[in-house]
Parts: C-alpha cells; sequence; structure tokens
C-alpha cells in the first residue's frame, strides 16, 4: 500500500522529522541522532526541570502569571459551611458564593472539586 501525503504514517514522520529539526536548530538534539530514536522523553525533561536551580517548590504544573488562591478564614468557613450543605454545588449558589466571597465562579467551582476529592480521601482511610 502507498502511503499517500496525508497517511497517518506520513504525518507521523513528517512530525516527528519536522520537531527533530526544530530542537537540533536551538541546539538541543545533536543532529546525528537518528530519527527513530526519540531525542528526549517527557520523564527525562520532569526531571531536568525538577533538579533545575531555578524550580521552586510546589508551583509545578501552575499557570504562569497565577498563583495560588489563600482563602480567608471568612470564606473558609463560609464554603465548608455550604458543603456541608450541599457538595455540589448548584450555578444559583455558586454564582452567590462567589458574589458574597469576592471570588470567581470558577475558584468556587474549583475549590468544590477539591473539597469533594479531600473527602473522598477521608471517607477512604476512614475504612
Amino acid at each position: 500500500m502507498e502511503k499517500g501525503p496525508f497517511s497517518v504514517e506520513w504525518l507521523a514522520q513528517s512530525s516527528r522529522d519536522g520537531a527533530r529539526e526544530m530542537l537540533a536548530g536551538e541546539g538541543r538534539v545533536p543532529a546525528s541522532i537518528p530519527p527513530s530514536v526519540p531525542a528526549d522523553t517527557s520523564r527525562e525533561r520532569e526531571a531536568a526541570e525538577r533538579s533545575s536551580p531555578t524550580h521552586e517548590v510546589g508551583l509545578v504544573g501552575a499557570a504562569p502569571g497565577r498563583s495560588r488562591t489563600k482563602f480567608s478564614a471568612a470564606q473558609l468557613r463560609e464554603l465548608e459551611r455550604s458543603f456541608r450543605e450541599q457538595r455540589y454545588i448548584g450555578a444559583g449558589e455558586k454564582r452567590r458564593l462567589a458574589a458574597a466571597l469576592n471570588l470567581s465562579q470558577s475558584q468556587i467551582k474549583t475549590w468544590f472539586q477539591n473539597r469533594r476529592m479531600k473527602f473522598k480521601r477521608q471517607t477512604q482511610d476512614a475504612r
């Protein structure tokens, strides 16, 4: 079977070659490495990032320019109260909490997701 210009094999080969040429142009991959050998695995990159001197503990995977939200005691009390009443928050309650606590609806949604996971871990550990 002939490989057409847009076959899966052709696209895979051309994307590998293109990425390899781009990395070689940046000096990250020696041009002598054959195309069939992956130049850098994601685990190797992650290990290098962890050991780099500019790496800050606790910020792995954090969005650039976005710091972790520190909730005040009053915000946490209200969020926990709402969570005790209902583990899944509706759109209206989310809007109300966001306005009352001066947080975004996205922050409220994320807090509830994280709190459900914490609740799940706590209940599984108690067994």
